[in-house]
């Protein structure tokens, strides 16, 4: 068996060109702020390219850099500023921050409504209790995937190995609403190759290179690669893909997977992020 290839370079350039339609029937293009602190190149980097997808779209573009000294009351003032800018519609504060910051308080003053990275306790919340709202966007990437393959989720069987809050966590609630059944894995699940051999949908995102084995998967399995590792041989994801590709029926290949998706998905909540500050409007007055 030689599995599909699901292609995210692919299902990004299709969403952001729906994106750019939409925001084009917008009465206002939405606008948002990154914040980046400090001078790492990294995350210089990624944001530049989030500023440059958004621009493309026609989302504008509200960056802020501020210096890797500032202090916390100062961020948290510019946080609390961009939270009550009207002409901002989402948010997204680059981490890792400096480390004499408190990230999770910072990021706790992001309204909800703005929190395009849906990273906030309050997202979270909403997510948990399925609730209308923003929702991580490497998570939200892998469910579109999923859709685009026409990979069934109700009533399947879906491991995901990884917990963390930024993919592992919400990657299993938006899955169980989608009527699967979940399983979440983590470094001390015991035997964990015979618990993921129970998937029909297999979501490695553990941060480990090429953890997942062909014999960690069940023959015919749908399998999702969201780690992404530079080693010295190249890039590589948590998930050893030409061997698993003989036991699976579809993968996400690294690079080119599930990555492209992340930026395009914080285009979409950009946009539902208006949509709902929209709606929140025309409540409030009526």
């Amino acid at each position: 068996m030689s599995a599909v290839l699901i292609d995210g370079k692919a299902a990004a350039a299709e969403l952001r060109a729906e994106i750019a339609r939409e925001v084009a029937e917008l009465p206002r293009a939405p606008g948002l702020a990154t914040l980046l602190v400090g001078d790492d190149p990294a995350s210089h980097i990624y944001v530049r390219n989030k500023r440059k997808q958004c621009t493309q779209a026609g989302i504008r573009d509200l960056h802020r850099h501020v210096p890797g000294d500032v202090s916390q009351d100062e961020l948290a003032g510019i946080i609390d500023e961009l939270a009550d800018d009207p002409e901002v519609t989402g948010i997204l504060l680059q981490l890792p921050v400096p480390g004499h910051l408190d990230a999770n308080a910072l990021l706790a003053r992001i309204p909800p409504t703005k929190d395009v990275d849906g990273l906030t306790e309050r997202s979270a919340g909403r997510l948990a209790l399925g609730k209308p709202g923003l929702v991580p966007c490497t998570p939200a990437g892998v469910m579109h995937l999923l859709d685009r393959a026409g990979v069934a989720l109700e009533g399947a069987e879906a491991v995901v190995v990884g917990r963390s809050s930024l993919v592992g966590k919400p990657q299993a609630q938006l899955l169980l609403a989608r009527n699967a059944t979940v399983t979440t894995c983590h470094s001390r699940t015991r035997d964990l190759d015979r618990v993921t051999r129970r998937a029909d949908v297999l979501v490695a995102a553990a941060g480990v290179p090429r953890m997942i084995g062909p014999d960690a998967v069940k023959p015919g399995a749908v399998v999702i690669d969201v780690g992404m590792h530079r080693l010295e041989s190249g890039l590589c994801g948590d998930v050893d893909t030409e061997r698993v590709a003989e036991v699976a029926s579809a993968i996400t290949p690294v690079p080119g997977g599930v990555g492209p998706m992340t930026i395009a998905m914080l285009l979409r909540n950009t946009v539902r992020a208006a949509r709902l500050r929209s709606e929140d409007t025309v409540g409030t007055r009526g």
